[in-house]
């Protein structure tokens, strides 16, 4: 059986980047308004807020895993919320590595991992899209452990190091997406994934793409009726069911083309279109450039 997260995941191709331990003291603020490259942040120690652009402030207390896949921007702030006039805060690095905000002088009343992540496909946008905006797991030692594995390996100059970041990586979000509690996730594959109903919509989505599918076959797949399927499917999964079957049409498309030698007909058979005009109206559409040009560029 095919797993729609480990394939997302899989095809977002997630590579380490950097990350740092952070500890502060009284009211400090740190806003990163531009969009940046996926973070995520683990806390050792303490607590403090986190505020993604769009979304109520989210509290992070000692083992917790919050994870911002879409490279929104975002705040992260004091457990005591700081004035509104209090001027954001420059991350201070200190002579063992280590970083600093707040007061300098006081003990630190929080410690954080954080760091940020790249997503090597091309398709990155399009499949973090199926992804919630942002991801909180609480009491997860597993995570935890990861990401200190991720930090160790960071730091070797072992042979095989990329290839083992990248799978490590690739393990930690998968892990951190998993243990999400889905019904209380904002609206992604994720949350579509905990509805035992529409898992079963999506699982045939993955497992047979090319599939002349349609609401209503998509909704006896979820033995739901088609309006409630329907209204459900958007609900949790953050777009209609013909846009998801689109977007992962479209993302199977671009990684065929790039990476085998089917030509632009034999793609469209494997995405489920009866043409290769079809396809190649659609994709352009969708893409903004035609199959044929989009293999000759990758």
């Amino acid at each position: 059986m095919i797993d729609p997260l480990t394939e997302v995941v899989g095809l977002l191709q997630p590579g380490a980047r950097f990350s740092k331990v952070v500890a502060g003291a009284g009211r400090w603020r740190v806003r990163r308004a531009e969009a940046g490259l996926p973070f995520y942040a683990v806390v050792l120690e303490g607590g403090c807020q986190l505020s993604v652009d769009g979304q109520a402030p989210l509290a992070l207390q000692a083992g917790d895993f919050a994870l911002v896949p879409a490279a929104r921007p975002f705040t992260n702030s004091s457990a005591v919320a700081p004035a509104t006039d209090l001027p954001d805060t420059l991350p201070v690095q200190l002579p063992n590595g280590t970083y600093r905000v707040g007061d300098a002088d006081a003990p630190p009343d929080v410690r954080l991992l954080v760091g940020h992540c790249s997503f090597g496909s091309p398709d990155a946008a399009l499949l973090v899209s199926l992804l919630p905006q942002l991801v909180h797991v609480r009491g997860e030692p597993r995570l935890t452990a990861l990401v200190q594995l991720l930090i160790d390996e960071t730091r070797q100059q072992r042979p095989g190091r990329e290839e083992v970041l990248a799978r490590l990586l690739e393990v930690l979000l998968i892990e951190a997406l998993r243990s999400a509690p889905g019904t209380a996730a904002s609206p992604g594959l994720v949350r579509g994934l905990a509805d035992a109903r529409l898992a079963a919509a999506l699982r045939g989505v993955h497992e047979q793409p090319a599939r002349a599918w349609t609401v209503a076959s998509l909704a006896r797949e979820a033995a739901l009726s088609r309006s409630a399927f329907f209204e459900r499917f958007s609900r949790a999964v953050g777009m209609a069911p013909m846009s998801y079957l689109l977007a992962w049409r479209m993302a199977l498309a671009r990684r065929l083309l790039r990476d085998e030698c089917l030509g632009v007909a034999g793609v469209a058979e494997r995405v489920g279109y009866s043409s290769a005009s079809t396809f190649s109206v659609a994709f352009t559409r969708y893409v903004g450039q035609p199959p044929a040009r989009y293999a000759r560029s990758a």
